[in-house]
Protein backbone atom coordinates (compact mmCIF):
# COMPACT_ATOMS: atom_id res chain seq x y z
CA UNK A 1 0.00 0.00 0.00
CA UNK A 2 2.83 2.33 0.64
CA UNK A 3 4.35 1.64 -2.62
CA UNK A 4 1.12 2.70 -4.00
CA UNK A 5 0.65 5.76 -2.24
CA UNK A 6 4.07 6.89 -3.02
CA UNK A 7 3.21 6.60 -6.54
CA UNK A 8 0.49 8.11 -6.72
CA UNK A 9 2.27 11.06 -4.45
CA UNK A 10 4.76 10.97 -7.41
CA UNK A 11 2.67 11.58 -10.23
CA UNK A 12 0.64 14.41 -7.98
CA UNK A 13 4.18 16.19 -7.51
CA UNK A 14 4.87 15.60 -11.14
CA UNK A 15 1.66 17.32 -12.52
CA UNK A 16 2.80 20.07 -9.75
CA UNK A 17 5.30 20.82 -11.43
CA UNK A 18 4.28 20.91 -14.91
CA UNK A 19 1.34 23.43 -13.74
CA UNK A 20 4.11 25.42 -12.13
CA UNK A 21 6.46 25.47 -15.30
CA UNK A 22 3.47 26.08 -17.24
CA UNK A 23 2.73 29.37 -15.52
CA UNK A 24 5.95 30.48 -14.83
CA UNK A 25 7.44 30.09 -18.78
CA UNK A 26 3.66 31.81 -19.78
CA UNK A 27 4.52 35.06 -17.49
CA UNK A 28 8.18 34.97 -17.72
CA UNK A 29 9.17 33.56 -21.01
CA UNK A 30 11.15 30.59 -21.88
CA UNK A 31 14.55 32.18 -21.84
CA UNK A 32 14.07 33.86 -18.41
CA UNK A 33 12.20 30.67 -16.76
CA UNK A 34 15.07 29.11 -14.54
CA UNK A 35 14.59 25.52 -12.63
CA UNK A 36 15.55 27.48 -9.49
CA UNK A 37 12.39 29.54 -10.16
CA UNK A 38 10.09 26.79 -11.08
CA UNK A 39 11.19 24.84 -8.58
CA UNK A 40 10.78 27.75 -5.70
CA UNK A 41 7.17 28.15 -7.05
CA UNK A 42 6.92 24.08 -6.70
CA UNK A 43 8.77 24.50 -2.70
CA UNK A 44 11.40 21.68 -4.50
CA UNK A 45 15.07 22.52 -5.43
CA UNK A 46 16.33 22.35 -8.78
CA UNK A 47 17.68 18.69 -8.45
CA UNK A 48 14.26 17.41 -7.47
CA UNK A 49 12.74 18.78 -10.71
CA UNK A 50 15.21 16.82 -12.39
CA UNK A 51 14.69 14.02 -10.43
CA UNK A 52 11.31 14.18 -11.18
CA UNK A 53 11.78 14.62 -15.65
CA UNK A 54 15.88 13.51 -15.76
CA UNK A 55 16.59 17.12 -17.59
CA UNK A 56 15.78 20.61 -18.46
CA UNK A 57 14.86 19.41 -21.64
CA UNK A 58 12.38 16.31 -20.42
CA UNK A 59 10.63 19.39 -18.11
CA UNK A 60 10.00 21.26 -21.19
CA UNK A 61 8.83 18.90 -23.51
CA UNK A 62 6.27 17.67 -20.84
CA UNK A 63 5.54 21.34 -20.15
CA UNK A 64 4.44 21.36 -24.04
CA UNK A 65 2.73 18.05 -23.41
CA UNK A 66 0.89 19.49 -20.74
CA UNK A 67 0.05 22.98 -22.98
CA UNK A 68 -1.43 20.58 -25.67
CA UNK A 69 -3.55 19.26 -23.18
CA UNK A 70 -5.10 22.86 -21.71
CA UNK A 71 -5.56 23.75 -24.93
CA UNK A 72 -7.41 21.16 -25.99
CA UNK A 73 -5.06 20.53 -28.68
CA UNK A 74 -3.60 16.91 -27.73
CA UNK A 75 -3.67 15.62 -31.18
CA UNK A 76 -5.36 12.28 -29.49
CA UNK A 77 -8.11 13.64 -28.40
CA UNK A 78 -8.75 16.05 -31.56
CA UNK A 79 -12.85 15.81 -32.99
CA UNK A 80 -12.27 16.34 -37.03
CA UNK A 81 -15.16 18.53 -36.94
CA UNK A 82 -14.02 21.30 -34.63
CA UNK A 83 -10.40 21.01 -35.73
CA UNK A 84 -10.35 24.55 -37.29
CA UNK A 85 -12.55 26.12 -34.94
CA UNK A 86 -10.06 24.51 -31.91
CA UNK A 87 -6.83 25.65 -33.83
CA UNK A 88 -7.41 28.89 -34.33
CA UNK A 89 -9.05 29.28 -30.58
CA UNK A 90 -5.28 27.69 -29.91
CA UNK A 91 -3.66 30.42 -31.58
CA UNK A 92 -5.60 33.04 -30.79
CA UNK A 93 -4.64 31.72 -26.87
CA UNK A 94 -1.06 31.65 -28.09
CA UNK A 95 -0.95 35.65 -28.13
CA UNK A 96 -1.59 35.34 -24.36
CA UNK A 97 1.40 33.14 -23.25
CA UNK A 98 4.35 34.56 -25.71
CA UNK A 99 6.27 32.28 -23.50
CA UNK A 100 5.10 28.98 -24.31
CA UNK A 101 4.73 30.13 -27.86
CA UNK A 102 8.95 30.65 -28.06
CA UNK A 103 9.43 27.10 -26.19
CA UNK A 104 7.67 25.69 -28.93
CA UNK A 105 9.41 27.16 -31.28
CA UNK A 106 12.71 26.55 -29.91
CA UNK A 107 12.47 23.19 -28.75
CA UNK A 108 10.91 22.39 -32.43
CA UNK A 109 14.47 23.67 -33.67
CA UNK A 110 16.24 21.73 -30.96
CA UNK A 111 13.63 18.54 -31.83
CA UNK A 112 15.28 18.17 -35.25
CA UNK A 113 17.98 16.10 -33.87
CA UNK A 114 16.81 12.53 -33.13
CA UNK A 115 18.66 12.23 -29.67
CA UNK A 116 16.86 15.58 -28.44
CA UNK A 117 14.01 14.62 -25.69
CA UNK A 118 11.70 16.42 -28.10
CA UNK A 119 11.91 14.88 -30.97
CA UNK A 120 9.21 12.01 -30.66
CA UNK A 121 7.04 14.83 -29.55
CA UNK A 122 6.89 16.86 -32.14
CA UNK A 123 6.69 13.90 -34.73
CA UNK A 124 3.73 12.57 -32.98
CA UNK A 125 2.36 15.86 -32.57
CA UNK A 126 2.58 17.27 -36.28
CA UNK A 127 1.53 13.16 -37.57
CA UNK A 128 -1.57 13.79 -35.44
CA UNK A 129 -2.59 17.63 -36.12
CA UNK A 130 -2.52 16.42 -39.97
CA UNK A 131 -4.44 13.46 -39.57
CA UNK A 132 -7.04 15.47 -37.49
CA UNK A 133 -6.72 18.23 -40.74
CA UNK A 134 -7.10 16.20 -43.23
CA UNK A 135 -9.72 14.67 -41.52
CA UNK A 136 -11.69 17.74 -41.30
CA UNK A 137 -10.90 19.24 -44.66
CA UNK A 138 -11.56 15.81 -46.60
CA UNK A 139 -14.65 14.27 -48.57
CA UNK A 140 -18.01 15.21 -46.90
CA UNK A 141 -16.89 18.59 -45.75
CA UNK A 142 -17.94 22.07 -45.86
CA UNK A 143 -17.02 23.14 -49.44
CA UNK A 144 -14.16 22.13 -52.02
CA UNK A 145 -10.59 22.26 -51.10
CA UNK A 146 -7.91 23.82 -52.95
CA UNK A 147 -5.57 21.19 -52.32
CA UNK A 148 -5.40 17.26 -51.18
CA UNK A 149 -6.36 16.85 -47.42
CA UNK A 150 -2.68 15.90 -46.69
CA UNK A 151 -1.17 18.44 -48.61
CA UNK A 152 -3.62 21.17 -47.17
CA UNK A 153 -3.04 19.87 -43.80
CA UNK A 154 0.84 20.31 -44.05
CA UNK A 155 0.34 23.83 -45.55
CA UNK A 156 -1.99 24.77 -42.81
CA UNK A 157 0.77 23.57 -39.94
CA UNK A 158 3.33 25.33 -41.87
CA UNK A 159 2.18 28.40 -42.31
CA UNK A 160 0.63 28.16 -38.95
CA UNK A 161 4.85 27.39 -37.52
CA UNK A 162 6.07 30.72 -39.59
CA UNK A 163 3.31 32.62 -38.41
CA UNK A 164 4.33 31.71 -34.96
CA UNK A 165 7.85 32.93 -35.88
CA UNK A 166 6.74 36.22 -37.31
CA UNK A 167 4.60 37.00 -34.52
CA UNK A 168 7.19 36.92 -31.61
CA UNK A 169 9.40 39.30 -33.92
CA UNK A 170 6.36 41.55 -34.55
CA UNK A 171 3.44 41.42 -31.77
CA UNK A 172 1.30 43.40 -34.38
CA UNK A 173 0.76 40.17 -36.94
CA UNK A 174 -2.65 39.30 -36.13
CA UNK A 175 -1.93 35.48 -36.18
CA UNK A 176 -6.14 34.24 -35.74
CA UNK A 177 -6.60 36.03 -38.50
CA UNK A 178 -4.14 35.20 -41.28
CA UNK A 179 -4.79 31.59 -40.47
CA UNK A 180 -8.98 32.29 -40.82
CA UNK A 181 -8.01 33.73 -44.11
CA UNK A 182 -5.85 31.27 -45.66
CA UNK A 183 -8.39 28.14 -44.24
CA UNK A 184 -10.73 30.31 -46.08
CA UNK A 185 -8.81 30.68 -49.20
CA UNK A 186 -7.62 26.82 -49.25
CA UNK A 187 -10.89 25.90 -48.20
CA UNK A 188 -13.47 27.69 -48.94
CA UNK A 189 -17.43 27.19 -47.92
CA UNK A 190 -19.62 25.89 -50.48
CA UNK A 191 -21.94 27.83 -52.31
CA UNK A 192 -25.45 28.38 -51.12
CA UNK A 193 -27.59 25.54 -52.83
Amino acid sequence: MARRGSYAKGVARREEILESALDVIGRKGYQNASLKEIAEVVGVTPAALLHYFGSKEELFTEVLRKRDEHDGLNPAFLDPDDARAGFIDVIRHNTQVPGLVALFSRLSVDAADPEHPAHQYFLDRSERLRETFAGSFGPGGHGRPALDPDTLARVIQAASDGLQLQWMIDPTVDMPAIMEALIGALYPPAPPS
